[in-house]
């Protein structure tokens, strides 16, 4: 369906069309006529659907239409991470820039004068913020934010904002809202705890669900089959005669990401980390330091794994087997982009090839197997059935122990 049979305005198709959107997405072609209906929404959609448009253009366009107060705020987007808040911000400004709608992106940092700078948004009533759930409390809890006017209310990635612990500060932020609202939840997933918050937030709310998108077939997936000691060896090796440009090294904690970047180091590699201990000023130097090419490896937690755009990654590694289906879509989908050629490998110690396998069947095919490189001793047998009989099926104790050859290794399925 192309954006101009949507009942869209003439400045909003106008903008898009200045932006080269033609076609819609399958997120935006379910979701845009229900917003357009004015419906509370919750939407199941990866990163990299379209799902931004799919709740922005809907809004722009109502607002567009002067029925909202000037003085007052009168949409609240909330954003797990300041860099998703920041694209969030850009892509509003290119959707609304032939419309008279105001926005103020709330994000945390250091800087006093972006400290200032939110707050005379907020005060004189931007029409749209978008904010960081922690940032826009600061604001809210200095008495000079005013929602009671809030008309829009969309929660994005709210399935993230949940693992990284915000549903106190989501429930804060609902509670200086109007009962009279049209409230928007877009997530990756839909665990209870997304559909206990639904329930909490959202009144009788219209469902899209997209089904989960395998990877792009461009990106070549492999796998090491390893005991947990074995893991750092193998990038030693990986990287011992050449490291490509760009490489994104995901880990399961920001522990981890601290203790593989030190390590790494150590090996005298061009190493950033990226992790929520790190100031908003900082994470943004460490970014703008490997899109420019003067950091090569950035070792990073699934913070960058969604809506974190950089085209030209050529090799992803998963440090951890990643928890569900979803999140190891979401961080190989980072290589292969813009259409370029990528590749994915992911380390499995003993007690994640449970998990792996997990991954392997959501897939539909067997991963090949790598063997591990000369003088790392032998790989575990790969057995994730028996692993998990064992209870080691996504556990998060790491072991060393184990042997086998690591014969069983097979090629994907055709």
């Amino acid at each position: 369906m192309k954006f101009s049979e949507l009942n869209l305005n003439d400045q909003v198709l106008e903008a898009l069309d200045a932006m080269r959107f033609e076609e819609c997405t399958p997120i935006q072609e379910k979701s845009i006529p229900l917003l357009l209906e004015g419906k509370d929404l919750i939407a199941v959609a990866q990163t990299g659907t379209g799902k931004t448009a799919a709740y922005l253009l809907p809004i722009l366009d109502k607002l567009s239409e002067g029925r909202y107060p000037q003085d007052a705020i009168n949409c609240i987007i909330m954003a797990p991470t300041r860099e998703l808040a920041q694209q969030i911000d850009q892509q509003m400004q290119g959707f609304s820039y032939f419309l008279p709608v105001s926005g103020v992106a709330v994000y945390g940092g250091n800087d006093g004068v972006l400290f200032e700078q939110q707050k005379k948004g907020l005060t004189l009533g931007a029409d749209v913020v978008i904010a960081t759930p922690g940032r826009l409390i600061a604001h809210l809890s200095l008495g000079y934010v005013d929602l009671s006017r809030v008309s829009f209310f969309i929660l994005d990635e709210a399935d993230r904002m949940l693992d990284m612990g915000f549903y106190d500060d989501i429930m804060q932020i609902v509670s200086y809202l109007p009962k009279e609202r049209q409230t928007i939840m877009f997530s990756a997933t839909m665990p209870a705890k997304i559909q206990q918050l639904a329930q909490n937030i959202l009144h009788d709310p219209a469902e899209v669900k997209l089904a989960v998108s395998k990877p792009a077939d461009k990106i070549v997936q492999a796998a090491y089959v390893c005991h947990e000691g074995q893991k750092l060896g193998i990038i030693q090796s990986l990287f011992a005669e050449e490291v490509p440009e760009k490489v994104i090294v995901f880990a399961s904690s920001k522990l981890k990401v601290k203790e593989v970047a030190k390590a790494l180091k150590r090996m005298k590699l061009n190493v950033g980390e990226m992790h929520s201990d790190l100031e908003q000023a900082e994470r943004e130097d460490v970014m703008y330091r490997f899109k420019a090419g003067q950091v090569n490896i950035l070792v990073a937690t699934d913070i960058v794994a969604r809506g974190i755009d950089i085209d030209d990654i050529r090799l992803v590694i998963n440090y951890d087997v990643p928890h569900d289906n979803e999140d190891y879509v979401h961080r190989i989908g980072r290589t292969a982009r813009a259409n370029n050629d990528g590749v994915a490998i992911t380390f499995v110690s003993d007690l994640e090839q449970g998990k792996f396998h997990g991954i392997e069947r959501f897939l539909g095919k067997d991963i090949y197997k790598i063997p591990l490189p000369a003088g790392l001793g032998d790989a575990p047998e790969y057995k994730p059935a028996e692993r998990r009989s064992h209870g080691g099926g996504g556990g998060k104790r790491r072991s060393n122990k184990g042997g086998g050859n690591g014969n069983n290794r097979r090629a994907p399925k055709k």
